[in-house]
């Protein structure tokens, strides 16, 4: 197999951010998920009395985290994000998280979308780690992507697809 070209890193092999600059301005959109495992019910986490949402602040999160994850991951260019989308849904084993990050830009979302599937879901096993310690976060994969020179790209996984 052929060593693999990594485009972090320049002639020399030191660490590089890609140059974007002479790419197109296109649509780009990328899906993601992963799957939050835990024996919890989804109905112990309706809103409490206090107003406090469980699912509601794990979306966010996710949200919030996409927006920053030039921040988060250091050589992500910082995008204008168009649209974020995240939503959370029980599961047999637990609870799918889900996201959609598009952007009008030189570069594609595939991290955003993936930043925002995982600190969501970071932010529910925050939620439930206090009743159950063994929840924990699996198989955060990036669905699919489109836009840019490479096209269309997707996968079809059982139970997150």
């Amino acid at each position: 197999m052929a060593e693999p070209n990594f485009s972090h890193l320049d002639g020399d092999g030191r660490i590089q951010m890609v140059d974007i600059s002479s790419k197109e301005m296109t649509r780009r959109v990328a899906q993601a998920s992963c799957l939050v495992v835990t024996r919890i019910d989804g109905r112990s986490l309706e809103p409490r009395s206090d107003g406090f949402n469980v699912i509601q602040a794990a979306r966010l999160t996710g949200i919030q985290t996409a927006k920053r994850t030039a921040e988060l991951i250091p050589l992500c260019h910082p995008l204008p994000l168009t649209s974020i989308r995240l939503d959370v849904a029980e599961h047999p084993r637990g609870f799918l998280v889900r996201s959609e990050v598009a952007t009008d830009n030189r570069t594609g979302v595939e991290m955003e979308a993936l930043t925002a599937c995982s600190y969501a879901a970071l932010s529910l096993v925050n939620s439930l780690i206090a009743n159950e310690p063994e929840a924990h976060v699996e198989d955060v994969i990036l669905l699919r992507k489109s836009g840019g020179k490479s096209g269309d790209w997707g996968r079809e996984v059982d139970g997150a697809g």
